[in-house]
């Protein structure tokens, strides 16, 4: 007989309705700016509520106006950063200019530790990152159904400059080359079924036979 967490990973039940001491997944999510990979997270999370949560960073900028410490970011000084990187405590890190950015392991195993699904949006590199330093990560990639609908879309928001633009096509073009090391891609064509397809690969990561006891 199934008990309630096996029925709500198998679909049968509500996630609302789950009493789960499973671990969640960490779903880690990439794709060229442009490609609504925020809005499909938020279409996801709103379904799923406090089933889901976002990865948050760590930092060594200093806080913008606004911004507080665990909800933003994690603010640390270069020191701190450091040593807590040399304790191996990000899943990945990365120094952008003067200030060190990086995903912290504690953050990220408490989320999985309480059965609740993590979503990190980082690009290729830092997805390859965490890969290396978890086997939990799962690997998704949301591109768009082509470069000339990317263009469209990026001159649609009319926030960047012709040349912004082109700078933007390249990287993509750049950060699409490594959608093959991923372990799903999503073409969003359309934002509600690219979010339905996204809550169907953690459903089957749940369903995983070497995750349900």
């Amino acid at each position: 007989m199934q008990n309630n967490t096996e029925l709500y990973e198998c679909g049968v039940i509500e996630m609302d309705t789950m009493d789960t001491n499973t671990r969640g997944v960490l779903l880690v999510l990439s794709g060229p700016s442009g490609t609504g990979k925020g809005t499909v997270c938020k279409v996801v999370r709103d379904s799923l509520g406090d089933n889901l949560a976002y990865s948050i960073s760590a930092t060594t900028r200093k806080p913008r106006t606004g911004e507080e410490h665990g909800r933003e970011y994690f603010f640390f000084s270069k020191e701190e950063f450091e040593a807590l990187r040399d304790q191996n405590g990000f899943l990945e890190w990365a120094q952008v200019y003067d200030n060190y950015y990086g995903t912290p392991r504690a953050f990220v195993e408490e989320v999985l530790a309480s059965g609740r699904d993590c979503i990190l949006e980082i690009d290729p590199q830092g997805a390859l990152q965490v890969r290396k330093a978890t086997s939990e990560a799962v690997l998704v990639f949301i591109a768009p159904p082509s470069l000339e609908e990317l263009r469209a879309r990026l001159t649609g928001r009319g926030t960047e400059a012709p040349e912004e633009v082109e700078k933007r096509l390249s990287c993509a073009e750049a950060e699409l080359a490594y959608s093959n090391q991923y372990d799903y891609l999503i073409v969003n064509d359309e934002v509600e079924k690219a979010a339905e397809k996204m809550k169907a690969i953690l459903m089957a990561e749940r369903c995983r036979t070497n995750r349900i006891n």
